[in-house]
């Protein structure tokens, strides 16, 4: 037995010892599980006979990726279904970087599971001795120290824990290891933490923390990925699930899913076969636009009829694993009709806040139908948001609005998609509309991992259109002084009429990565464009056509070239906002200000009599 309140340190520089665990099978063992305490960080931590202090500290940890990376390679816990709770099963030995004595140290049912948050690669001594200065080579792990039971044996000589009951952690590479109860499986690839987007903060936590903004500086979040990626295989794996009748390989989303942070979590997936959305050639609209060609990648096509799906998939996905049982989003339509569906299917409640009399009738009522708990609030989409994160974290409610870093990674699909369908062959221009800017950031974060990992070998430009009545985005980008919000918003295309876009910063960074650009259109810019969209035999919501009026104004700018390769995205289905179709047919369609549209690609209904002779006039050439 070893009794921590007089267990000393050595200098461990240069052992190579071996790091064996023993795993019980199958069960969970209750209680918290804790970081390595402070362990042989350095002299002062150590009271005059070198034993370990008392008062150990808890400092903020940060991550140190080589060494997690090496770990997630070479280490694999054993699970033995076949043992029960009470027996330690057979330990398997992995070799360094981590080592500690076998006789002292059992994880059980804690086996290593993506997302891990941290690792090292110092080592543990097979017998602790007190006296000496304490070298600060050890590093984290986490881990359990309990009563030995001499009366369990393991194959290799090593002791059972069944009691833990001490943590320590070493502070010397201020590393950390967050584990989850599920275990690792061979197919991992890549590990995850959450990180503060802000670069002079910086923050790092674990991927099972329920946050949306950094706690330290208030910055936003992103997922980051870590580890070796096999792109020629990815490709590989990536086509032949098309022709799998899995659940998640028929989803467009979780096809991809070893660029998701869901590692050996499947089974808290919930999946309506989103993604799988079509590219769409339209000669008709490339004219109009003044390009070659142009093709569209159709969102509209999804489950709910947006591309909210794929980024909801995800979302919902992590509610499961953070075992939330009621979900929330503030949204004009699109995001509530996705989050019902998702926690539906999930069997989770869904809440959705809406802005009173802002919001289509069309998307409400799918909300509606999927059972979702609906608030009208007499306030804007800004101001509601600002409400809810607020209820949010008082009712512990999971809130899935796009500043949730779980739904970009979801969204990034969109883009792995239409590169898969596309050969790897990137465009040179990506264009799409922006009102809360979560698919600007999604997308341009998709593009970086994938260049990173050797998937493509050149960055398409963004092009981020916003409507002129809600275009802070576009001002900002225009000045680049200070980010000013638009208090009252103003657009008939309601999924961006947004003022005060969260994700602003990450949708700043992402299109100046790609040498980008942000423009904005009118009302009847959009109105126009809609129409062209639906005479190519596709149709889209509002919002969507503010993609194809943003290229007839770029190319007529020379920003985008007339023989440029460009994919343009349409984020929501023709049935979004049936009143505006027919509103713009008839020539009732009037923007927020009152002013009548022109119906200038007007296809009115016409009222005839009950005549063969008289509908035979009006029918000939």
């Amino acid at each position: 037995m070893v009794n921590p309140d007089t267990v000393g340190a050595q200098s461990l520089r240069d052992q190579e010892s071996k790091f064996a665990v023993s795993q019980y099978g199958g069960s969970r063992v209750p209680g918290d599980f804790h970081l390595i305490e402070n362990f042989a960080g350095s002299r002062e931590r150590l009271d005059e006979d070198g034993l370990l202090a008392g008062d150990v500290l808890r400092d903020p940890v940060k991550v140190f990726e080589r060494q997690r990376e090496d770990l997630a390679k070479r280490s694999r816990m054993v699970d033995d279904p076949e043992h029960s709770p009470a027996r330690a099963v057979t330990a398997e030995t992995a070799t360094a970087p981590i080592a500690f004595a076998a006789s002292e140290v059992d994880l059980p049912n804690n086996a290593l599971a993506d997302p891990m948050a941290g690792i090292g690669v110092h080592h543990f001594a097979d017998e602790l001795m007190t006296g000496s200065t304490a070298e600060p080579v050890i590093t984290t792990l986490e881990f359990e120290i309990g009563v030995a039971d001499a009366a369990v044996d393991q194959s290799n000589g090593g002791k059972s824990f069944r009691t833990p009951w001490w943590c320590l952690r070493a502070h010397r590479y201020q590393t950390i290891l967050q584990p989850d109860s599920e275990h690792i499986e061979d197919t991992l690839i890549m590990l995850a933490e959450l990180a503060c987007f802000e670069h002079k903060c910086g923050a790092r936590f674990a991927i099972t923390e329920a946050i949306y903004n950094c706690p330290r500086c208030g910055g936003l979040l992103e997922v980051r990925l870590m580890g070796e990626a096999d792109g020629l295989g990815w490709k590989k794996v990536w086509r032949e699930r098309r022709m799998c009748n899995g659940p998640l390989d028929q989803s467009g989303v979780w096809r991809y899913r070893e660029l998701l942070p869901f590692d050996a979590h499947e089974a808290a997936v919930v999946t309506l076969r989103e993604g799988n959305t079509p590219l769409l050639d339209a000669p008709r609209a490339a004219e109009y636009g003044g390009l070659d060609r142009i093709t569209f990648k159709h969102q509209g096509f999804n489950p709910t009829g947006s591309f909210k799906d794929n980024g909801m998939t995800c979302g919902v996905a992590q509610a499961i694993r953070l075992e939330r049982k009621r979900v929330a989003c503030v949204s004009t339509g699109n995001t509530s009709a996705s989050m019902a569906a998702y926690a539906s299917a999930a069997g989770l409640d869904s809440i959705v806040f809406i802005p009173h009399g802002n919001i289509s009738y069309g998307k409400l009522a799918q909300a509606l139908e999927y059972g979702a708990r609906t608030l009208q609030v007499e306030a804007n989409f800004d101001e509601i948001l600002a409400l809810v994160r607020a209820l949010a974290d008082r009712l512990g409610i999971y809130l899935l609005n796009s500043i949730n870093p779980f739904r970009i990674e979801g969204q990034k699909s969109i883009v792995i998609e239409m590169l898969d369908q596309r050969d790897w062959n990137p465009p040179d221009w990506i264009v799409l509309p922006g009102g809360n800017l979560g698919n600007v950031s999604a997308f341009g974060k998709a593009l970086r991992e994938l260049q990173e990992f050797g998937l493509i070998h050149k960055l398409p430009r963004l092009a981020v259109i916003q409507a002129e009545g809600a275009a802070p985005f576009y001002d900002y980008f225009q000045k680049r002084d200070e980010f000013r919000r638009v208090a009252d918003p103003k657009t008939l295309a309601t999924a961006i009429k947004i003022g005060d876009p969260v994700s602003w910063p990450k949708a700043l960074h992402e299109v100046s990565s790609t040498d980008g650009v942000v423009e904005k259109v009118s009302e009847q810019e959009i109105a126009d464009a809609k129409a062209i969209v639906g005479r190519c035999g596709i149709g889209c919501e509002p919002a969507s056509s503010a993609t194809l009026a943003g290229i007839r104004k770029l190319t007529k700018a020379r920003v985008i070239r007339s023989n440029e390769d460009a994919v343009a995205v349409l984020t929501g289905n023709v049935l979004k906002d049936p009143d505006y179709i027919y509103r713009y047919h008839t020539g009732q369609l009037q923007d927020p200000e009152g002013l009548r549209l022109k119906s200038n690609f007007g296809n009115a209904p016409v009222v005839v009599p009950n005549d063969p002779d008289a509908i035979a006039r009006i029918l000939e050439p």
